[in-house]
């Protein structure tokens, strides 16, 4: 989805959800954004997921994937990869071979702007949020502007917060 339409917000919710909590061994969340070094995304999911410990000594990608794979041998576990642009496969796939190793239940959210990092990476069929009706938007902003979410008793603001609506182009993040 594109910029500002709550895919960080969505998947905070769910990482965050005492469910999620409870079913996962292991959680992990890693901001990715435009670079997708995979020697960099591996230091941080072991330093990640290594109770302390840090990988930083180590430059040797092998020996990391090794500490990493051995980390989460057998454990479910969550990894969040949020804002992701790569469209390199084999980058995806260097990075992922050392995650092969969790537990049964182990899931991967990736949040990404781009279609083809979500057909890159694989897995099931991506969810695309959709920017919001001016509707909706109308219910949110109401919700946070006035007490009890009534707007009823200031028409002139509804009015004027009905035209910010229309400027947001159905983007809550902009609330």
């Amino acid at each position: 989805g594109m910029g500002g339409v709550g895919k960080t917000t969505l998947t905070q919710l769910i990482y965050n959800d005492a469910r999620v909590k409870e079913y996962f061994q292991l959680q992990v969340w890693i901001c990715v954004s435009e670079n997708f070094d995979v020697m960099k995304l591996t230091k941080e999911t072991v330093d990640s997921v290594a109770s302390g410990l840090s990988s930083a000594t180590t430059t040797n990608m092998n020996l990391l994937q090794e500490d990493l794979s051995k980390k989460l041998e057998g454990k479910r576990f969550l990894l969040v990869l949020d804002d992701v642009w790569n469209e390199d496969r084999q980058k995806w796939e260097r990075y992922r071979c050392a995650l092969v190793t969790g537990g049964n239940g182990s899931r991967i959210i990736v949040t990404t702007r781009n279609k083809n990092v979500g057909k890159l990476m694989g897995g099931m069929t991506p969810y695309y949020l959709k920017q919001l009706s001016d509707n909706d938007c109308w219910h949110l902003l109401r919700r946070y502007a006035f007490v009890d979410g009534d707007s009823s008793l200031h028409p002139h603001l509804e009015i004027i917060g009905k035209e910010i609506v229309k400027k947001l182009k159905g983007l809550p993040l902009t609330l």
